[in-house]
């Protein structure tokens, strides 16, 4: 089992995950972060800390959000390792509510 980034990242791109995790398996794109699930060891430090609750276990991810099992699978292999936390986007605050966000990932 992993764990996985969900839409609600999209256009927060928070980064208090990424400095507790041991393993360095958060991967940075553009604006979304991924895990990498040949890297996760599941040890459930990051879920609570992200403030937008984007991050679930794979076996608990919320109804339509499946298909970001395969997406974090996918850009983890494209995407450089993020390991300390950065200053969030200056619109994060405006994106954190919205919904239906997939559209405006940015690959």
């Amino acid at each position: 089992m992993t764990f996985v980034v969900t839409e609600a990242c999209i256009k927060c791109k928070l980064t208090d995950c990424v400095e507790v995790c041991p393993v360095d398996c958060f991967h940075e794109g553009p604006n979304f972060l991924v895990i990498d699930p040949e890297e996760c060891i599941d040890c459930t430090l990051c879920e609570p800390e992200c403030p937008v609750e984007a991050i679930y276990s794979e076996d608990e991810l919320p109804p339509g959000q499946e298909q970001f099992i395969e997406i974090n699978a996918q850009l983890s292999e494209q995407w450089p390792v993020i390991t300390e936390m950065k200053d969030p986007p200056e619109d994060a605050d405006e994106w954190r509510d919205v919904k239906d966000k997939l559209q405006y990932l940015e690959r």
